[in-house]
């Protein structure tokens, strides 16, 4: 059954004058259904939503609320997070290739030719005076 049936009641027959007393009166006071169904904007601006009985029919909603205000807070330190580790691993990065290229070039000036006959004399290496031949097996 809906809110919004009508129920109806026997009432036994010493009773109903009452209920037509009470609907006379009755007419004057706002029906009780149409207070629940006011409208968001209209309980804001009344303060109704400040009330025991709006919380606490609401309750599951507002915990709700806020656990997505708690991952939305939790969400934004953990970009903050990524974003310092980002930099980090940028300049650990950085700083490899540089001396990636320090060391590479140190190689090359130590590994020319003319550096390499100054450190091999001493031993008895020369270089040689005949051009290399190559040797090529076919299969």
């Amino acid at each position: 059954m809906t809110d919004n049936d009508y129920i109806e009641y026997n009432l036994p027959k010493d009773e109903e004058p009452e209920k037509k007393a009470e609907s006379k009166t009755a007419s004057n006071k706002p029906i009780e259904k149409n207070e629940k169904k006011s409208s968001a904007f209209n309980q804001i601006l009344n303060g109704d939503f400040l009330t025991k009985e709006f919380f606490l029919n609401n309750l599951s909603f507002i915990f709700f609320i806020m656990f997505l205000l708690i991952l939305l807070i939790a969400k934004g330190y953990y970009g903050k997070q990524v974003g310092k580790d980002i930099i980090k691993a940028q300049r650990g990065l950085d700083q490899s290739a540089a001396e990636y290229v320090e060391l590479k070039s140190k190689l090359e000036t130590e590994t020319r030719r003319m550096n390499l006959l100054e450190k091999l004399t001493p031993r008895g290496l020369e270089e040689t005076k005949n051009a290399t031949k190559v040797i090529r097996v076919r299969r």
